[in-house]
């Protein structure tokens, strides 16, 4: 099929390279030129392992072009795919300006494009946004009528950061939302070869399956954490009695993790958003706040645990290894590094901060600190080391080494204790040191 995504970001790109494996012709849509230029170069805008080698490979096979003309390549294309950003508003609330204004671009060129043309919401959006704005939109400024002239559909992503194209490639399902079954064909044929089970619902469903999917697993991982800091009192690690509960089938051992909480583009945004849409509905939504309170208090509690292991914080040197908020990204949208630094200044320590992919993206966020190019030289300006990201470079540092560190707050349970020989080491849920 000859397909149009408009928007380059995470999920734009990633989902054109995957339809380009499948064997379709795709044209990737944004009004940045340089961004797209840098494509065509072979180099996606933001680090994901493997885009870059699949991105050059159809990129040279013809496979993947761009436009900055978004009209024009919905006119050459049977489906379109809106990829573009929804971030939230102050109040937690989607923001729908980039989905209103591609959504006019759309039906301007469909207005007198010949045939059925098929329109898939892919980006996360409210319920109700498909078949509300969306719709509307592209059937007033193309003078179609959808389900007739035009197919509309929401077809949820359910990508991991950092396993983005393995995600794209082998989906545990696909999602259709549509109202007719023309629509629902074309997506089947498109779909079809990935092999993965396909869920056709409606498209309000399948917008709410998404936000229902990252808030329950959101609140597995702050039910995790708030177990951890009871196990601490009680003396016993948090990751032995979550490897007993995860051998229930019905609970299973994902997301049971104890750590300093999730971040990224999506648990977080997507559970405000949804205790935003319970507030309109005069809903109380205590487990989702619940879980957004207990996100807070995970790093704050770090930090006192490396101030109960090492005394007063201030005027101490302190490393933070880890800036994205997961590895193998740069991506450091709610990172959980940001609020346990935050909260280390506050206790007036001096920090130094190391990340193999993300310090760029973070200098922004926090450019008080200093800044390393190594792991090494972080830990060795330094007296105690906060871990946040589990990214392998640390795993392989030298720490038998380090005999001048006080202490190790290990945020992510990636250390061996006993490659820290005289050093006091502590981890998330494990038993609070004397």
């Amino acid at each position: 099929m000859r397909i149009s995504v408009i928007g380059t970001g995470y999920v734009g790109l990633t989902t054109g390279i995957a339809l380009a494996e499948l064997g379709n012709q795709v044209v990737l849509v944004d009004v940045i030129k340089n961004k797209l230029d840098t494509i065509m170069d072979g180099k996606a805008p933001f680090y994901e392992p493997g885009v870059d080698e699949m991105l050059s490979k159809h990129i040279e096979r013809g496979n993947i072009t761009t436009t900055i003309d978004g009209g024009k390549a919905v006119k050459g294309t049977d489906v379109t795919f809106i990829t573009v950003g929804t971030p939230p508003r102050e109040d937690g609330s989607m923001d729908d300006t980039h989905i209103r204004s591609a959504s006019r671009m759309i039906g301007e060129a469909l207005k007198d494009r010949p045939g059925f043309h098929v329109v898939v919401m892919k980006s996360t959006v409210v319920p109700g946004t498909t078949l509300g704005p969306i719709k509307e939109t592209i059937e007033v400024h193309s003078g179609k009528k959808a389900g007739i002239d035009i197919g509309i559909a929401m077809c949820p992503e359910f990508l991991r950061e950092g396993a983005a194209m393995q995600d794209s490639l082998h989906p545990d399902r696909v999602v259709v939302g549509c109202i007719d079954d023309r629509t629902y064909g074309i997506l089947e044929s498109l779909f079809s070869p990935l092999g993965s089970r396909i869920l056709r619902t409606s498209p309000t469903s399948a917008e709410m399956i998404k936000y229902a999917s990252n808030s329950f697993l959101a609140t597995k991982i702050s039910f995790a954490n708030e177990v951890s800091r009871i196990c601490e009192k009680l003396g016993i690690d948090v990751y032995e009695i979550m490897e007993g509960v995860g051998m229930d089938f019905r609970i299973n051992p994902d997301f049971l993790r104890a750590g300093a909480g999730f971040g990224g583009s999506c648990f977080p945004k997507d559970v405000s958003a949804l205790i935003s849409i319970a507030k309109g509905l005069g809903i109380e939504t205590p487990i989702l706040e619940g879980a957004m309170m207990n996100n807070e208090i995970q790093p704050r509690h770090l930090v006192d645990m490396g101030e109960r292991i090492a005394g007063p914080l201030k005027g101490r040197k302190v490393a933070v290894l880890g800036l994205s908020f997961k590895p193998d990204t740069d991506d450091v949208r709610e990172t959980r590094s940001l609020p346990v630094i935050n909260e280390l200044r506050e206790r007036g320590a001096l920090i130094t901060a190391h990340d193999p992919k993300a310090t760029e993206n973070f200098r922004p966020l926090s450019p008080e600190i200093s800044y390393t190019g190594s792991p090494e030289e972080a830990v060795d300006r330094s007296e105690i080391v906060f871990l946040m990201t589990e990214w392998p470079e640390y795993r392989t540092l030298d720490w038998s080494s380090k005999s001048h560190l006080l202490a190790v707050i290990d945020g992510r349970r990636t250390l061996d204790v006993s490659s820290m020989k005289r050093i006091k080491y502590w981890a998330i849920g494990r038993p609070l040191p004397e």
